[in-house]
């Protein structure tokens, strides 16, 4: 017989009920999407490095490069949240990430090394994981709160906030020369 306790939650006045097999349910939704950013940042550690290689630009070189070593502190502050929620860190392939890793590599392949060119399509790849990984710690934020997690909600929320500065950043070097260096140069 299915447990039919309740927990109360309201939300804009209205009165939700929600039993405990959903908020396992939501739960195990939570752990799950710690799983697949952890194995994420784990291949985005390795990306960066390729990045830091492809890149044409010192700024842009250094800018992946610090980014490499602040993912590095994100897998550590993810084993926290893990932590913080009593689960085991353990990670889970992340379709998405494999597949902005692959476009990423096809990117460099298709550009020319030491081009401005190449570096406006690294920008471009980097910028695609960042919105993914904004995307994916809010939602993880959000959810670690309606969980009652807040030392995990505390934690996602510092790792969105360092995801949405590099976000800017790619943004700067991009506007501030590589865009228009790039405009100049041919095939």
């Amino acid at each position: 017989m299915p447990n039919t306790k309740t927990s109360t939650a309201k939300k804009s006045g209205n009165t939700k009920q929600r039993t405990v097999e959903q908020e396992s349910a939501l739960k195990e939704l939570f752990v799950d999407g710690l799983k697949d950013l952890l194995w994420a940042e784990k291949q985005l550690v390795k990306s960066l490095k390729t990045f830091v290689k492809a890149a044409t630009s010192d700024e842009l070189k250094s800018a992946f490069d610090t980014h490499r070593v602040e993912t590095e502190g994100q897998i550590e502050r993810l084993n926290q949240v893990f932590e913080a929620v009593g689960e085991k860190a353990t990670a889970k392939k992340c379709d998405a990430m494999e597949g902005l890793a692959k476009e990423a590599e096809g990117l460099i392949e298709e550009t020319e090394d030491g081009t401005e060119v190449r570096d406006v399509a690294l920008i471009s790849a980097a910028q695609k994981v960042e919105h993914y990984e904004i995307a994916s710690y809010g939602t993880l934020k959000t959810l670690a709160g309606v969980l009652g997690f807040t030392e995990a909600q505390t934690l996602l929320e510092q790792t969105l906030e360092e995801e949405k500065k590099t976000d800017v950043l790619l943004t700067e070097i991009a506007e501030g020369f590589v865009n228009e260096a790039a405009k100049d140069e041919t095939k």
